[in-house]
């Protein structure tokens, strides 16, 4: 059973609010003339970008796919352009362009990761659901990505800063409410994924093994439960160093008790069905020879293919019971995850509209 990853770009974009202490500005129609205003200025052009695209980060948190969200990242695409030409259309400040080109080089990598970064996360999407080294090239292209944001909105806040020295700007930083929600997003997503991959792994070599098992492969199905019972060790070890998120270790449990649980079918259920396997291919090959023998069986031949319908019929039984146990589980594994991941979502990352 597969099942869709919420989309994670939850990069941190800036809305720093600054101010001359000499000159109170107004934010909305700031002075152009006076340095502080047209700091006010270079961070209102971007106003309506950040605001579009924390639209889509509340969106991609709550378990939206990537494929389903192209029409949103076209808005926030437009909302870039947008920023863009206000951005371009301001005039330089007494000659110097230092802050004007740095918010400009800003908007465009911001613009290059929604137009080409993302286009290749959403190309990837489907096959990194289609092996564990997939989904971690996924979410590895995810980080970078909000990296390569990071980097240059940190470029964009020194010339800011740079500017603010040079012509004696005061700079009063306040977090806006929008700043606070990306930063909530950014951490949110971090979190997540540090639980997910460990859920993610075994709940693929789970998928492996029943298909082996659908199939009758029993050396593919044996090469899976032995990887599924390393995986789910490897990651129970792992998230004993995964702290809770703002105190709710809510993720961290559910994932905790399905690694558990995958791990005790791995060790312990699985080798029940296997056996029957193997039971089913000796019984085959009893019978394959009790009726090549035709009228030349003996008593002791019928005897013995008696007992072993008998023994398979009881294996039968026990795999059903033990088929039906694991299946059940599996269910109720998957339903806890997908619940408890989509209630942690909603509660520390609130819908933004």
């Amino acid at each position: 059973m597969n099942f869709g990853r919420r989309l994670s770009l939850s990069f941190l974009l800036g809305l720093i609010l600054f101010g001359a202490a000499a000159k109170a500005q107004d934010s909305k129609n700031p002075d152009l003339t006076n340095p502080g205003g047209y700091m006010t200025a270079i961070s209102n052009a971007r106003g309506d970008m950040d605001t579009k695209y924390m639209q889509y980060v509340s969106y991609a948190a709550h378990g939206r796919r990537a494929r389903k969200a192209e029409k949103l990242r076209q808005e926030v695409l437009d909302k870039i352009t947008d920023s863009r030409y206000k951005t371009t259309d301001l005039p330089l400040y007494k000659g110097d362009n230092s802050l004007r080109q740095a918010a400009i080089t800003y908007i465009q990598v911001t613009y290059n990761v929604f137009s080409e970064d993302y286009k290749k996360i959403v190309n990837i999407e489907e096959l990194a659901e289609q092996s564990v080294d997939e989904m971690q090239v996924y979410l590895l292209l995810q980080d970078k990505v909000n990296e390569k944001l990071n980097e240059a909105y940190n470029d964009l806040n020194k010339a800011m800063k740079d500017f603010a020295a040079k012509y004696n700007v005061n700079l009063v930083e306040q977090a806006s409410k929008l700043e606070d929600k990306l930063a909530t997003a950014d951490k949110l997503d971090k979190h997540i994924n540090m639980v997910y991959i460990s859920f993610f792994k075994c709940n693929w070599e789970d998928n492996q093994m029943v298909k082996a098992m659908n199939d009758k492969k029993l050396n593919d199905m044996e090469q899976a439960r032995s990887a599924l019972s390393s995986y789910a060790v490897e990651g129970l070890k792992g998230l004993d160093t995964v702290k809770p998120f703002d105190g709710d270790a809510s993720l961290i449990a559910v994932c905790k008790k399905a690694l558990l649980w995958y791990q005790k079918t791995a060790d312990k259920d699985v080798p029940k069905l296997t056996d029957f396997y193997v039971k089913q291919e000796e019984f085959d090959k009893i019978k394959k020879n009790f009726d090549a023998k035709g009228s030349d069986r003996t008593q002791a031949d019928v005897d013995a293919y008696n007992k072993a319908v008998s023994d398979l019929n009881t294996s039968v039984k026990g795999f059903n019971q033990t088929n039906n146990l694991v299946n059940t589980g599996r269910t109720q594994t998957l339903n806890d995850w997908t619940n408890t991941e989509k209630s942690f979502a909603d509660q520390h990352m609130p819908h933004y509209r």
